[in-house]
């Protein structure tokens, strides 16, 4: 069986890279078996380490970097982002949308409101011009979006943005953004789905 880490030492830091399949429990089995390795690198110098690969949530990233300071007091840093949004996008993954963690929103947002969540989200009613919602995964809003809506946002192309009708003049998905014109001198098409096509191109239809 492979193993779930690697780690390879560079000039200015240690680098540990975490399988894309492996699951946080043999992520952190292996970790154990490797922590005595790693420590041996640490008897005088104090270089940074690197934990890339595997794209983590929050509470993963913290698992693993409060186990490597037990043993080490070194700084460690993730190339997965710790916060959403499109600045902090560092790659993209692919995921089966049906097994994200959901939260539900009761009530429409207003202007200068904003929610986030690193699963997916569903909105209970509108989301007004001047808001903003921002989800790791999915956005379904059983209302009008009016305001700007990110789904996706650490990377997930396999994201979609669902709703009642969309009315904003921009949305997001992952790495790609989309401004929406108004149709001028024919019928209004109610617009419902946003999501990226196999021609890695933002569709909204």
């Amino acid at each position: 069986m492979s193993s779930a880490i690697s780690i390879s030492i560079k000039k200015n830091q240690v680098m540990i890279r975490v399988d894309e399949n492996a699951e946080q429990k043999e992520i952190m089995s292996d970790l154990k078996k490797k922590i005595l390795e790693l420590k041996n690198l640490y008897k005088e110098d104090k270089t940074p380490i690197l934990i890339t690969g595997k794209i983590l949530k929050n509470k993963e990233m913290d698992e693993i970097q409060n186990f490597i300071k037990k043993f080490i007091d070194v700084q460690i840093d993730f190339d997965s982002p710790k916060v959403l949004g499109l600045h902090s996008i560092k790659k993209t993954f692919y995921k089966e949308v049906a097994t994200s963690e959901t939260k539900f929103h009761k009530g429409s947002l207003r202007s200068g409101q904003r929610l986030e969540y690193e699963g997916s989200l569903v909105i209970i009613g509108d989301v007004n011009a001047g808001a903003e919602v921002v989800a790791g995964e999915n956005i379904v809003i059983l209302g009008t979006l009016r305001g700007l809506a990110h789904a996706g946002a650490k990377g997930n192309k396999d994201a979609v943005i669902e709703a009642s009708e969309i009315e904003a003049v921009q949305i997001r998905i992952a790495d790609k953004v989309k401004e929406i014109e108004k149709e001028e001198g024919e019928i209004h098409k109610v617009k419902t789905s946003a999501y990226i096509d196999d021609k890695d191109e933002l569709i909204l239809e």
